[in-house]
């Protein structure tokens, strides 16, 4: 396959390369720029000399409708005008921003606060949560890939709000990220003197993933409910740990739910789930596709700790984005993606 990444120079677009340049059905990548046209990407990225060392391109829609797989890893706002041209054009789109997530223009251009892709492109778009909705992904020419945030918690909490293990009235969630998920621009709030040795709350009851998140809710699980959800920045680089809180419904117990993660997740290569809190960490999947849940019932109070650890930057990203390439080309989902992660 020949593959082209628009945004390439974020750590979203860097992970994609990593995973892609060992990946056995991609031949060739191309990489973008809107800013900075025949640079070359090694003198930008020390990192990659002598493996990326071709000059970032002009975007250009007759240039990527010759691929099979267009990337973009973007800031939000961008593809909703760049990929309304490309759609069913040829390239498969797989778009790592937020513009094609949110199935309700006006939702997204609230919470967002940019104006939302055509209505009859966003209708088009496949939610690409690849254990839940693999075959639609499959068929897809458009793949929203979804959010850090809402994999983590999404697959954590799904099978136990499907199956009405837990009662989805009362869902609060406490999300925690790296810094990594700010992307690579420098801001007050990602220096690093501000940031190390600390430890903050931000977008209180105000992150856009939370629509995403209750939409993927009524979507798999048949569920609508508002949930109470908040993130905070950690002082390291990669890694989400989300961790929900939830009322059981009567008569259930915690071995109905870690069987109910472990039935859904058993053909799942890339879900695990943990039963000894000391080997649930954020560094357990650093650098790797895997996600790993954790649960754990309060007798006292009747409600279940439901835990999940992502590394942001693959799981939450780029890895996410290739597993669901894997799916549209009809090859194993662990295809490029099957790595150790790097614990040390």
């Amino acid at each position: 396959m020949k593959v082209g990444i628009v945004g390439a120079t974020g750590y979203g677009g860097l992970e994609l390369i990593r995973f892609l340049h060992n990946h056995q059905a991609v031949e060739h990548i191309d990489l973008f720029t809107s800013s900075e046209e025949g640079v070359v990407f090694s003198s930008k990225f020390g990192h990659l000399v002598n493996i990326a060392d071709t000059p970032l391109q002009k975007i250009d829609d007759e240039t990527l409708e010759k691929f099979d797989v267009v990337f973009t890893s973007t800031p939000s706002g961008v593809t909703s005008e760049l990929l309304p041209p490309l759609v069913g054009k040829g390239p498969k789109l797989i778009d790592l921003s937020g513009d094609y997530r949110l199935k309700d223009p006006a939702s997204y251009e609230a919470w967002y606060g940019k104006k939302a892709a055509p209505p009859e492109i966003i209708q088009q778009s496949v939610y690409g949560l690849t254990e839940w909705n693999a075959a639609n992904v499959k068929n897809a020419s458009l793949i929203a890939n979804p959010g850090c945030y809402p994999t983590a918690v999404l697959l954590s909490l799904l099978p136990l709000l499907k199956e009405k293990l837990i009662d989805s009235n009362f869902l609060v969630i406490d999300a925690k990220s790296g810094i990594s998920g700010a992307g690579n621009k420098p801001s007050q709030t990602t220096h690093f003197s501000e940031v190390n040795e600390s430890f903050s709350i931000y977008k209180t009851n105000t992150h856009q993933h939370i629509p995403e998140i209750e939409q993927a809710i009524s979507m798999f699980a048949g569920v609508d409910t508002a949930i109470s959800f908040n993130t905070h920045l950690v002082p390291m680089t990669r890694g989400i740990l989300t961790t929900a809180y939830a009322p059981m419904m009567p008569d259930v117990t915690e071995s109905q739910l870690v069987a109910c993660l472990r039935a859904t997740y058993e053909k799942h290569p890339f879900v695990r789930i943990i039963t000894d809190v000391n080997s649930l960490a954020t560094n357990r999947v650093r650098g790797s596709n895997y996600c790993d849940i954790f649960v754990k019932v309060d007798s006292r109070t009747k409600r279940a700790t439901i835990v999940a650890v992502i590394d942001n930057l693959v799981k939450g990203a780029a890895g996410q984005a290739i597993q669901n390439m894997n799916v549209q080309f009809g090859l194993p989902q662990t295809t490029g993606l099957d790595v150790v992660p790097f614990f040390i």
